[in-house]
């Protein structure tokens, strides 16, 4: 990529800024998907063991009626699985992840239109792209080492205890 402008050395700095703005684009719509998702998730699951525990705790309640008792205990043990389950599975830590991600993607694909605007097309070199795209590496390497880092703690929890 280093070329600084020479002709016949690659893609024109132009079409470079417009490759890496394209994956920039790319990596902030994946972002915004897996942190919808994981929202969504995170959002279902909350509700859920909300809606569960009120329930079986005015289930048990009533435990003058063996029926219900015996559903108040289930619904507290759909709780303690849920619980588990969302520590398992970690959503709201992955949807705001996804939420830091995305800004990342956002504010760089900002830098570059800028540069892209602020600067004629003869004087747009690789040299003045590279800071960009070094940044767009580190925005997959920060969510890669932050994913990694999220697993390795769940992985090692159960261990500790």
């Amino acid at each position: 990529m280093g070329t600084g402008g020479l002709v016949g050395a690659g893609p024109a700095p132009a079409d470079t800024a417009g490759h890496l703005l394209e994956k920039i684009r790319e990596g902030g719509a994946y972002a915004r998907a897996r942190k919808k998702r994981f929202r969504r998730a995170s959002s279902a699951l909350k509700v859920l063991t909300l809606a569960l525990s009120a329930a079986s705790t005015i289930i048990l309640g009533l435990q003058d009626l063996d029926f219900w008792a015996g559903l108040g205990f289930a619904l507290v043990a759909l709780v303690t699985l849920l619980g588990a389950v969302e520590s398992f599975f970690n959503w709201r830590s992955r949807w705001v992840l996804m939420e830091e991600t995305q800004y990342r993607f956002r504010r760089l694909a900002d830098d570059l239109e800028y540069l892209i605007a602020s600067t004629p097309a003869d004087e747009l070199t690789h040299d003045r792209l590279r800071p960009v795209f070094d940044a767009y590496q580190d925005v997959w390497a920060h969510l890669s080492d932050r994913w990694l880092q999220e697993r390795r703690a769940l992985t090692a929890a159960p261990e500790s205890r």
